[in-house]
């Protein structure tokens, strides 16, 4: 057992098991009390952790709830194509990624399609820097124009599909592919130009072409009709 003195205090019995001396306060207690208090200190930040937690959980579960109220399917499916043009960016398939982020820009979330149109400049300059040295043949420039073309991408098409036509001025289905451009992009003198041509290559693109949707722009013009269905010209005749 030790004593401690204090100025102006009597001697107090001192267990360095038991007893602990406030020096500021000139009181003492027992370690079970600081542990007691600090239990109930910890206790009480412990139970306003969870119940701030709690509280965060429910406003996000709120907020989650509320977007998902607040938007529409086309919202949604704007996000959908977002991951899916995303996730192909980071793979670095370029081309599947610039056709699922070109939806993204057409959806109604501006936040969603601006980060989309980042992403697109990207993919078109990765997209120049790899594919060009690759494009050597007719056939290499006739693909990549159809793919532009499928993404209503109609200069840079028109870009490869000419320089497919100039290795290859004989391919019939550049012809015809030239023709189609013509037609989507509204130029129906030099269309029809093509299409003849093509047809005078290979007589069965005449078929082809009555069931392609990308010459529906022609589908009034009695031009278009006579060149396609020249028997009824001469069952009429």
């Amino acid at each position: 057992m030790f004593h401690v003195k204090r100025s102006g205090l009597a001697s107090v019995p001192y267990s360095l098991n038991y007893l602990q001396v406030d020096a500021v306060e000139h009181r003492c207690y027992s370690p079970s009390m600081a542990r007691t208090k600090s239990k109930t200190k910890s206790g009480s930040r412990s139970v306003s952790r969870r119940q701030s937690g709690r509280k965060r959980l429910k406003e996000k579960s709120l907020g989650h709830s509320l977007l998902l109220e607040s938007n529409d399917q086309a919202t949604l499916q704007q996000l959908k194509a977002y991951e899916e043009g995303l996730k192909l960016f980071q793979q670095q398939k370029f081309g599947r990624a610039t056709e699922a982020l070109e939806r993204v820009t057409q959806g109604p979330n501006k936040e969603l399609a601006d980060r989309a149109r980042v992403h697109l400049r990207i993919c078109s300059q990765r997209l120049s820097r790899s594919s060009q040295p690759s494009l050597k043949s007719a056939d290499d420039h006739y693909n990549q124009g159809i793919a532009m073309m499928n993404l209503g991408r109609w200069d840079d098409a028109r870009v490869h599909l000419d320089r497919a036509r100039k290795a290859a001025p004989k391919a019939d289905h550049i012809v015809y592919a030239m023709a189609a451009l013509d037609c989507l992009t509204g130029e129906a003198e030099s269309s029809m130009t093509n299409l003849k041509i093509a047809i005078q290559l290979r007589p069965d693109n005449r078929y082809r072409a009555r069931n392609d949707e990308d010459f529906a722009f022609l589908q009034e013009d009695p031009r278009f009709t006579e060149l396609l269905y020249p028997e009824r010209e001469g069952a009429n005749g």
